[in-house]
């Protein structure tokens, strides 16, 4: 059978994957052997699972294929970040990147190819989006960062984040199937609490997450709490008004009593007004949440700037005298593509 023809295994079920060696007249047990070489070790191909016989071997290599990804290009930063360009099996490019600290591993993790948002900020919006990612894909990133992790600073990843390529509230299904095989005994087993899906802010589909009852952690690229001033950073939020936004995130602490990150660039010109700030004040008072700045690290061609550093340090005086806790995430990687979406702009598909 023609490797095109076939079936990408980790697309089954393991009750799927059972019912295939149940109508070969294999033992049931074999399926649970095999869904832990693809789902616990993370094996991308059939003669790895070597506590299976040669011709039970044969038989999987002859119906089904592993569709796996590959580190294509990879660049480091002397602060020790690291940038993978990951080359999917139908060629394109998606990015992934391990930012190391001194106790911390964290895997930033991509969900789509391209994106159809269109944040002015983000290299990724120069991209079209051509598809999303299957969970196997999100899967092997958190996987190759791990080896990374453990290779270049002796020691297991710890976090994820889900602030990749793509809006992951945009590839819903296949992304919460990706955390669950991250998550779920019979697979890699890390804590829910260890990641956090950064949204872009759909009103909708974080009312879903709530009801759907997940366990990790809500962040929002927010940038901006007054709506003309978010539009222009964020076109796309036209779309969903700030005040639909809040009614969502006020059902989401409601429902799983989980503080909202919110994350936020300070631009130069756009939203370092003092109005800017009160603004943000206001929307924090109303949502249980706490509030990441963010140093912006420059894009090619890029239209915006970071905000001068007296502008920043207002906002977080602001936020600390209404008791809005807060933290100030320096850029990391600025000798390499470390932006998201740079990389993948400079290779060609």
């Amino acid at each position: 059978m023609d490797t095109k023809d076939k079936t990408d295994i980790r697309a089954l079920s393991k009750e799927a994957i059972l019912a295939f060696f149940t109508e070969k007249g294999e033992p049931a047990f074999l399926a649970n052997q095999v869904y832990q070489w693809l789902w616990q070790k993370g094996v991308h191909d059939f003669e790895s699972m070597t506590n299976l016989s040669k011709s039970l071997r044969d038989l999987l290599q002859e119906h089904f294929v592993i569709n796996h990804i590959n580190i294509d290009r990879q660049q480091r930063s002397t602060d020790g970040t690291l940038k993978n360009a990951i080359k999917l099996h139908d060629g394109y490019v998606v990015e992934s990147v391990l930012i190391p600290t001194k106790t911390r591993s964290t895997a930033c993790v991509s969900s789509q190819v391209g994106c159809s948002l269109d944040c002015t900020f983000c290299a990724t919006a120069a991209l079209k989006r051509m598809r999303n990612l299957n969970a196997d894909e999100i899967y092997d990133q958190v996987v190759a960062i791990d080896q990374q992790s453990r290779l270049y600073f002796k020691r297991p990843l710890t976090n994820i984040v889900f602030m990749g390529m793509g809006e992951p509230l945009m590839n819903y299904n296949q992304v919460l199937l990706a955390i669950d095989k991250i998550t779920h005994p019979e697979g890699l087993a890390m804590s829910p609490r260890r990641i956090t899906l950064s949204t872009s802010g759909i009103p909708k589909m974080i009312q879903k997450l709530a009801d759907d009852g997940v366990k990790f952690e809500l962040a929002v690229s927010l940038h901006s709490a007054r709506q003309e001033v978010r539009e222009q950073i964020m076109p796309f939020a036209k779309q969903f008004p700030l005040e639909d936004l809040k009614a969502a995130l006020l059902h989401w602490y409601a429902t799983t009593k989980k503080r909202i990150t919110f994350e936020y660039i300070v631009f130069k010109g756009v939203n370092d007004t003092d109005e800017d700030i009160e603004a943000l004040v206001r929307f924090c008072t109303n949502i249980p949440s706490k509030v990441n700045i963010i140093e912006y690290n420059t894009i090619d061609d890029a239209t915006l700037s970071q905000a001068a550093p007296d502008r920043v340090e207002a906002y977080i005086a602001a936020l600390n005298r209404f008791k809005i806790s807060v933290t100030y995430r320096r850029s990391r990687g600025k000798d390499i593509d470390a932006a998201c979406g740079q990389l993948a702009n400079k290779i060609d598909l």
